[in-house]
């Protein structure tokens, strides 16, 4: 007759505590093993925490059989593919000191990688001490591949918006090459790299929205050069805009900083510029007051006419976002305030 191995000693008592696990828990037992949700149990009664339980759903998601499972120590089970950052994720959840569900990289028993969402909770008895350990793993392999391919789909309309961008721009410089005033030239171009200076802050948040406080900074770039960062005083909440009103908001502030470099506080030594804003309740509903001051530049007498900057900023805040602008001329700077209905992304947050 052929020589059939003994259970070792490990295994036998691995077999009676699954008997004990079936005999206390009977119908969740037999629930468990039938659910597609792969779970396993351990015995927290011991230091190592061995298996004493696995479903068919984890066994199937991870190609080990029962016998290779049951009676190892939770740890070492998780050894087999996790990295040592998410083994010590791992421990702090057995040792109850983490509540959230851990996101760890996996791998089968044919050396293939999986991501699971892994969920580890106490059993207690009726004296209230740990005896066991209940892990849960939902496969997360197809979410994190469909992730990765958004993000190189978004990458891609990023890089082809760009060179959309820069196409845009050379048509422009192409068609006004006979023109007369570099003037208007310089001006179409200057709003397409506003405009880019925004996008690329909606790139890097997948566009779903973009802070004022950034987008304010990344419009005052080109103009904080030459030792002038220091000559603006940015204060407000960083409230989170939706596209079309980062768009627009940025817009509006390249205008108000390129007059203040050509004309105002910007264009002298020791001129300074102020923005801040803040929520204002008003009886249509909350609106976002935006202050922008120049101060120690030039004197400054009311213009006589309202030049073309002027009119695409209050006519694109009105346009786009319901938005009015009032502009002051007092001597000792420009006063602009911008006033348009908090997007409803502030809002939530």
């Amino acid at each position: 007759m052929p020589h059939v191995d003994e259970p070792s000693q490990q295994q036998k008592a691995a077999e009676a505590d699954v008997e004990a696990v079936r005999d206390d828990l009977g119908p969740f037992v037999v629930a468990a093993d039938a659910t597609r949700m792969a779970m396993v149990f351990t015995n927290a009664k011991e230091v190592a925490n061995p298996v004493v339980y696995a479903n068919k759903a984890y066994l199937k998601l991870t190609g080990w059989s029962r016998d290779e499972v049951l009676g190892e120590s939770f740890n070492s089970l998780m050894a087999r593919g996790a990295s040592p950052e998410a083994l010590k994720e791992i421990e702090k959840a057995v040792g109850g000191s983490h509540d959230d569900d851990l996101e760890i990289c996996y791998r089968r028993k044919d050396g293939s990688q999986f991501w699971a969402s892994v969920s580890v909770s106490p059993v207690k008895d009726k004296q209230g001490e740990i005896v066991q350990h209940f892990a849960s793993f939902v496969d997360l392999t197809s979410f994190k591949t469909e992730q990765a391919t958004c993000k190189l789909l978004i990458d891609e309309l990023n890089h082809r918006v760009k060179n959309t961008l820069a196409t845009v721009q050379s048509i422009i410089r192409q068609g006004l090459r006979t023109s007369t005033d570099p003037l208007i030239r310089e001006w179409i171009e200057s709003r397409i790299f506003a405009l880019s200076r925004s996008h690329n802050i909606l790139s890097r948040e997948n566009w779903k929205d973009a802070g004022l406080h950034d987008l304010i900074d990344a419009s005052l770039e080109p103009f904080a050069n030459d030792g002038r960062v220091d000559r603006f005083n940015v204060e407000g909440v960083n409230l989170r805009l939706p596209p079309k009103s980062a768009l627009a908001l940025g817009i509006a502030i390249h205008e108000l900083a390129t007059n203040a470099f050509k004309y105002g506080a910007l264009s002298t030594e020791i001129g300074k510029v102020s923005i801040t804003w803040a929520i204002a309740p008003s009886p249509s509903g909350e609106r976002l007051i935006l202050h922008w001051r120049e101060k120690n530049g030039p004197e400054v007498t009311p213009p006589t006419r309202k030049g073309f900057g002027s009119q695409v900023l209050e006519r694109g805040l009105a346009h786009e976002l319901d938005g009015e602008v009032q502009m002051d001329y007092p001597p000792t700077g420009v006063v602009c305030t911008i006033n348009v209905p908090v997007p409803k992304i502030a809002e939530d947050n």
